[in-house]
């Protein structure tokens, strides 16, 4: 199943069709199994009738947003090349090597924008990336209700400049995008589900790359365990698990650029840049 958090309220997708909910996206987060959940509700709940004037919002309230950095090798590599310069390049080793991985605060709900929206690069930076990656819904008690996809816009010349930079880099106005829903699974994804990546310009296509889940090198039950340790989450939070898809070096993103990231099973997020 998917749920979509819409201008029409709140939409399941089954096997049966579009069905809409009269429940509050947050009261989501209060359960563990979310799939029996929404099983028991649909057979009650009135089918829905999709069309044009339905607006795909961002899947995220109240819920705040973290993020893992440094969960696959591509990343570890390229963290450490972008900061080479300044001694922090073993920095980002260690990390990858550490028992405890990073984890960031990214975005409050509100900064979060959803399918179609634009996403920003800072003024003050000359090298701004798309990170693709699973991110996981994850209720208040700490388990794992679902998965979407994730667009940590990332500013890599603020956070090779100086490692203290990171949340500079990771976390303004317009640097999160997430959707178009969450899928709701009674088991994990499978460790061969693809994260691609694709870049146009002018309609022209300047990047694409992909990954699998097989790359990840913590899991993720793993670093929900480590988020929950000392933090809680009245009303569960979402957590974007790293990426394992890096552009090459000499690449940065430019206005009116588009990135849409895919990800098996649960569909394509696409955002255009904004400045």
């Amino acid at each position: 199943m998917k749920i979509y958090r819409t201008s029409c309220g709140l939409i399941v997708e089954s096997s049966a069709g579009y069905s809409r909910l009269e429940i509050s996206w947050d009261s989501l987060f209060e359960e563990e199994n979310l799939a029996a959940m929404l099983q028991e509700v649909l057979i009650t709940a009135d089918p829905f009738d999709w069309n044009d004037d339905v607006e795909v919002l961002a899947p995220v309230d109240s819920q705040e947003v973290w993020a893992a950095g440094v969960t696959y090798f591509k990343s570890r590599d390229a963290r450490m090349e972008e900061s080479s310069a300044t001694g922090g390049d073993n920095f980002y080793d260690r990390v990858y090597e550490a028992s405890r991985p990073e984890l960031f605060f990214k975005a409050a709900g509100w900064r979060v924008v959803g399918p179609e929206k634009s996403v920003r690069i800072r003024e003050d930076s000359k090298w701004n990336v798309p990170e693709p990656e699973l991110t996981l819904a994850i209720s208040r008690d700490g388990a794992i209700i679902g998965y979407t996809i994730g667009n940590d816009m990332s500013s890599r010349d603020i956070e090779g400049e100086n490692p203290l930079y990171l949340p500079q880099a990771k976390t303004y106005d317009g640097s999160c995008a997430i959707g178009p829903c969450i899928l709701v699974n009674s088991s994990p994804l499978p460790s061969g589900s693809v994260i691609g990546l694709e870049i146009e310009r002018a309609e022209s296509l300047v990047f694409e790359g992909q990954t699998t889940l097989a790359q990840l090198k913590r899991s993720p039950e793993e670093l929900v365990e480590h988020l929950f340790r000392e933090t809680s989450f009245p009303v569960g939070c979402l957590l974007m698990t790293g990426t394992g898809v890096v552009p090459p070096s000499d690449f940065t993103l430019e206005l009116q650029d588009r990135m849409s990231i895919t990800i098996d099973g649960i569909g394509t997020l696409s955002n255009t840049v904004a400045g």
